[in-house]
């Protein structure tokens, strides 16, 4: 098929299968090959596949802020090394959040694909690296004020050259991270990964030929394109607005921090005015323009369907007006480590102002809480070791059905480590992980459940990073729904009292300390009381509302529906005893 001067619809399909089957191989790749828990157990790494001008051509069914935020990053190196320095073989690096990164553990790397002297399109992989350096471990702290207190800033830079490592980088970054082992693991992970992308796309154009396929790519592009128009001219033209609060920025503990969208819609084309949102704040929850901007384009694929082509495409009737000194645009140095907090809540807002003009496809707030656990230390033959927690909470309820229990939902889309990978890389004993009773948000369908875990230290001088999130600003409930369950955590100390905690803290935890943690539930979808019965009898008999939430919220009567106070569920609260069973 080499020189084949036109192609037909049929073929533009079998490509654009191919390029989503070469992105999921890269991710796959990626994966099995990393070092560490938080890529190869929680998943926190992506790949994707960009055209020579760096426009997103294909992506693996990975994490959808990492994907929206390669774009940015790849725009960055392309600045610095423009396509015609490009040489076959060449590796690039990237991760500073104000030269196109998002924050300092996630790594780009980038290979560009060259066929016959010429760019075709460019290869990349994404890792959130489990530790960047910086003042604690897994360079998330809660209470940094500084981007140079959160780990090594690496410019887009070659990592590899004629086939040779940049040794020296590599050993300057390995000075300065605490797993240097697993950072160069993940690292070349990624460079494996995007080693399949180069190949797979080399053997496409052999196939096709360059010229045909590079019109195949453009026409791939232009028809994301026209359908995501078509889907944005069927929502009713107006300005949405919506606003929520994130607790703190880890800093003013006590100061809530607003953020408030307009999304406009105006035939085709899709804007977003974020001036109502607060200025930057001290703490480390600012959030790079990469994050709106990986926010709008999650939004506007759940609202334009899922046979539209996942490409740059969909994303050419974005704008965006971000205020410069913002929590969505901060200045240089604010820290940025902690941002996933406010992008999961941008993207909330986002979808809490579409609610409004879709009222039966957007569902009530999810938790839009990804809790980050870190637990940092030396052991006894002064090896260190970080280990790292993703906890969830539920999803909100739609007009068609619940809230989905302990999930990730919009922006990310990352696993928990198991149980036996955190005991293995940390000090700890994990003694529960379940749903947490009654705190999806009641309704006529009801909230997603959070989670509760419960953590046993066995060794002393554990630094621990608590990153949470809707510890007083519940997920609300739509349409006389009630809202989810506000996240709850505590430390009950082997010899001390019983710390409650905020939802952002670093802290150090000793031998016989518990951590116990809850995670908020999702926002429930219409009146309680008319939720028909046997779901109510349902959420019973799994645990999922004890029987008080039946008599008092969704006025049933037990007897009626089979239960009473001996049947399972019983009578708690559906809160953990904290303190009542805090000890032995």
């Amino acid at each position: 098929m080499n020189g084949m001067a036109e192609f037909d619809p049929v073929t533009v399909e079998v490509v654009r299968n191919k390029l989503d089957g070469i992105a999921n191989e890269m991710e796959l790749t990626l994966v099995r090959s990393a070092f560490s828990n938080i890529v190869k157990e929680a998943l926190d790494a992506s790949a994707s596949l960009f055209t020579a001008q760096g426009e997103t051509l294909a992506q693996a069914i990975a994490n959808p802020a990492h994907l929206a935020m390669l774009y940015p990053m790849v725009q960055s190196l392309l600045k610095a090394y423009p396509s015609a320095t490009m040489r076959d073989g060449d590796v690039f690096i990237l991760n500073d959040p104000y030269d196109g990164g998002s924050h300092l553990p996630d790594v780009a790397i980038v290979m560009p694909v060259i066929v016959d002297g010429d760019l075709i399109a460019i290869s990349t992989a994404l890792a959130h690296h489990q530790d960047i350096g910086g003042m604690v471990p897994g360079s998330m702290a809660t209470n940094a004020t500084s981007i140079f207190q959160e780990g090594f800033r690496i410019p887009p830079l070659k990592l590899r050259e004629d086939g040779r490592y940049n040794e020296t980088l590599l050993a300057v970054v390995k000075r300065n991270v605490r797993l240097p082992e697993a950072f160069v693991g993940d690292l070349k992970a990624e460079v494996a990964a995007c080693t399949v992308g180069v190949r797979r796309l080399t053997e496409l154009a052999e196939t096709y030929g360059k010229a045909s396929l590079l019109r195949i790519f453009t026409a791939l592009l232009d028809r994301a394109e026209l359908l995501t128009r078509q889907a944005l001219e069927a929502i009713p033209d107006g300005t949405y607005r919506y606003r929520d609060e994130l607790d703190n920025d880890g800093v003013d503990l006590d100061r809530r921090v607003p953020i408030a969208v307009a999304v406009t819609i105006d035939g085709s084309n899709f804007t977003c005015d974020f001036s109502g949102t607060t200025r930057q704040v001290k703490g480390p929850i600012n959030c790079v323009p990469s994050g709106s901007y990986a926010a709008a384009c999650f939004a506007i694929r759940a609202v334009g369907g899922p046979d539209i082509p996942n490409n740059g495409g969909c994303y050419r009737p974005l704008s965006f007006v971000l205020p410069r000194g913002s929590l969505v645009d901060p200045v240089e140095p604010a820290p940025v480590s902690c941002r996933a907090a406010a992008l999961k809540r941008i993207t909330g807002c986002i979808l809490g102002a579409l609610r409004q003009a879709l009222p039966d496809k957007v569902p009530a707030d999810s938790a839009e809480e990804l809790l980050v656990l870190h637990f940092g230390g030396r052991r006894a033959d002064g090896r260190q070791y970080v280990a790292v927690q993703l906890l969830v909470g539920g999803t909100g309820a739609s007009s068609i059905g619940d809230g989905v229990d302990m999930i990730e939902t919009d922006l990310s889309n990352c696993m928990n480590v198991p149980t036996e990978a955190m005991e293995a890389e940390a000090p700890m004993r994990v003694l529960r992980n379940e749903l947490r009773q009654n705190s999806g948000g009641p309704g006529r369908y009801r909230g997603g459940l959070g989670c509760v875990q419960e953590y046993e230290i066995l060794e002393d001088e554990v630094v621990f990073t608590y990153r949470g999130e809707r510890h007083f600003n519940p997920a609300a409930g739509v349409d006389g729904g009630e809202p989810g369950a506000c996240a709850r955590a505590v430390i009950l100390r082997a010899a001390g009292p019983t710390e409650e905690l905020p939802s952002k803290i670093v802290t150090v935890l000793n031998r016989g300390d518990r951590v116990i943690v809850e995670t908020a539930g999702g926002g429930g979808h219409g009146p309680p009381d008319r939720r028909a019965r046997h779901h109510v009898a349902a959420d019973l008999e799994s645990g999922k509302i004890n029987e008080r939430a039946a008599r008092e919220i969704y006025h049933q009567d037990l007897a009626s529906i089979g239960f009473g106070s001996n049947s399972p569920g019983g009578d708690a609260t559906g809160t953990l005893p904290l303190v009542e069973e805090g000890r032995d």
